[in-house]
């Protein structure tokens, strides 16, 4: 008899069979057409304008130094201790805390807030109006131009004499002319109630020339056929004015709204020329409180700290209205 066979069968001796090489190393999927043909466009877009994007360069980099850098480098001194003496020292929140707590903050942005309101009042109106009126003159308009806009051409020192004259309580052209018409004069700068509507005169009188001829240039804009179809449908000139010319020039005044509210809201030149803050502190503006801050007590820290805050205020400010602005125009 013959042993049996101690070989393994060829059952036994089969490997398992292992997955193709193609599914273990999964495949990337091939490009579609369209993302290479928006790539090609792209880099064409990009090789077209390397030149205007190599002009601009310098522009950007200049921006960049002069406007973010100190953007970013504020922040940064506002959570530090910097006097110009001693090296620099990571404080925290302690310059917030100290702006925060000092008895002017409060003052600065109730005087901030209330000459904001003034120049909204009056300021922002009256620029609409001489524009209006200049825009509906015949002859002269080239004559009205120039005198509305020369205080702004004037130097600020020029104006700040000016009107330390026109204020003087002794021999002021305002109290001359009070007495004129046999009215009581005051005292315009040294009261703490009348100094700040009076500083918004001043700024009213120093700006509203440039805000001026931007509403000159918008009303030039308007269709003159939307007149003639007023005019024939019989509208007053007050319903053209209500009607076609204040739509017309909306997005131009919704602009310059912002835009005074930011700059009325850094408020800086009259205080600090005019009257330095007092009477009794009734026009310590915000700016000028920064200003205070850093040149006086040499405390930069603070002085940042504040502008940080300023600048938050009106970062948010611009953000909503520019959103309920969004709205309005989708609106119409």
């Amino acid at each position: 008899m013959g042993l049996p066979s101690s070989s393994p069968s060829p059952l036994s001796l089969r490997k398992p069979a292992l997955p193709p090489r193609n599914m273990l190393t999964p495949k990337r999927a091939p490009a579609s057409g369209q993302e290479r043909q928006v790539g090609r466009k792209l880099l064409l877009v990009f090789r077209r304008n390397l030149s205007g994007y190599l002009f601009l360069l310098p522009a950007l980099l200049v921006f960049a130094f002069f406007v973010w850098y100190p953007i970013v480098l504020g922040f940064a001194i506002s959570f530090q201790s910097i006097d110009m003496i001693n090296p620099p020292a990571w404080v925290g929140w302690a310059n917030y805390h100290h702006v925060l707590t000092d008895p002017l903050f409060a003052v600065a942005w109730r005087n901030t807030v209330a000459f904001t309101f003034y120049a909204l009042l009056f300021g922002y109106v009256i620029p609409i109006v001489l524009a209006l009126l200049i825009n509906e003159m015949r002859h002269g308009k080239g004559f009205f131009r120039l005198a509305f806009y020369l205080p702004v051409m004037l130097p600020p020192i020029v104006t700040v004499f000016l009107w330390r004259w026109i204020y003087n309580p002794d021999s002021g052209l305002l109290n001359a002319l009070l007495s004129l018409v046999h009215l009581p004069g005051g005292l315009w700068l040294e009261t703490p109630g009348s100094a700040l509507p009076a500083l918004m005169v001043i700024a009213t009188w120093c700006n509203a020339g440039s805000t001026m001829l931007i509403y000159l240039a918008a009303l030039q804009g308007v269709s003159a056929t939307l007149y003639e179809a007023s005019e024939i449908d019989g509208a007053s000139i007050w319903r053209r004015l209500w009607h076609v010319t204040l739509p017309a020039i909306r997005p131009i005044m919704l602009l310059m709204l912002v835009l005074q509210v930011i700059g009325t809201m850094q408020v800086f030149t009259e205080p600090f020329t005019i009257t330095g803050g007092g009477p009794q502190h009734a026009t310590v503006s915000v700016l000028l409180l920064i200003y205070n801050y850093a040149f006086q007590d040499a405390d930069f820290g603070s002085a940042s700290a504040l502008g940080v805050l300023l600048f938050l205020v009106l970062a948010i400010f611009a953000v909503i209205y520019m959103r309920m602005t969004n709205r309005l125009m989708q609106g119409d």
